[in-house]
């Protein structure tokens, strides 16, 4: 399982747009912890270190200890909420946890032994279809990451989630197809599909264009009618 991370926060007095506001000019990001029952805590944390956290890939399979005064509350995170323009977090929720809780979360996946990989020592390539999967367990189960063995496969070789050896009481939520994560391409069907996506990009920007006037068309000689000579 992860590790937990403690995460240091301020109490907010009071909840609404106002507070909120002056938490974000003052560098904070307004929070809620929720759940178990109990009353919701209005926090703020503070956005840089918010921001690493939520740049690590895994913040939301990782379980926190937010910090409040003296008291610790055990969470995950739950939601974020983004500015549309800056892509600066705006709000966070976390929802209260214990060991008996059951939990949804998104495990990003990572791929072991490429170099051991016949298809892709041979030229080809990882065609990734989940970087994440989604998975149910316990709050304190939850895999850091899926780690996936690419050992032997060869191209046209697929792997599906059968393959992957998970945790005890961990479980994939897809329960009624062996779906697939990953799969070793042939070199020639990448190249084709970009140059396939190239050709019709190219088509689809010379469609509708009209030739430039008089382009094509052969001058007709002068005449020499009218013309007056110059001495």
């Amino acid at each position: 399982m992860s590790d937990v991370i403690e995460l240091p926060a301020a109490e907010r007095e009071r909840a609404g747009k106002g507070p909120a506001r002056a938490a974000r000019r003052a560098g904070q990001v307004p929070g809620v912890i929720y759940g178990a029952k109990k009353d919701p805590v209005m926090i703020s944390l503070e956005n840089r270190a918010l921001n690493k956290l939520l740049n690590s890939g895994s913040f939301f399979s990782t379980l926190f200890d937010v910090k409040v005064g003296s008291k610790a509350e055990r969470v995950l995170p739950r939601d974020v909420q983004f500015d549309p323009v800056t892509d600066q977090p705006v709000h966070v929720d976390f929802l209260r946890v214990s060991a008996a809780t059951s939990v949804t979360v998104q495990v990003p996946v990572s791929f072991l032994n490429e170099k051991d990989c016949p298809g892709l020592t041979e030229g080809g390539v990882l065609n990734v279809v989940r970087y994440e999967i989604e998975l149910s367990c316990r709050a304190d189960a939850i895999p850091q990451q899926i780690e996936v063995d690419l050992t032997g496969l060869s191209i046209g070789d697929g792997v599906h989630i059968s393959m992957v050896s998970l945790p005890d009481g961990v479980e994939p939520t897809i329960t009624d197809r062996d779906f697939t994560i990953a799969t070793i391409a042939a070199p020639t069907v990448v190249r084709d599909e970009a140059l396939e996506a190239a050709e019709a990009a190219a088509e689809g920007e010379g469609e509708g264009e009209a030739a430039p006037e008089g382009e094509g068309e052969t001058p007709a000689e002068p005449s020499g009618e009218g013309e007056s000579s110059e001495s």
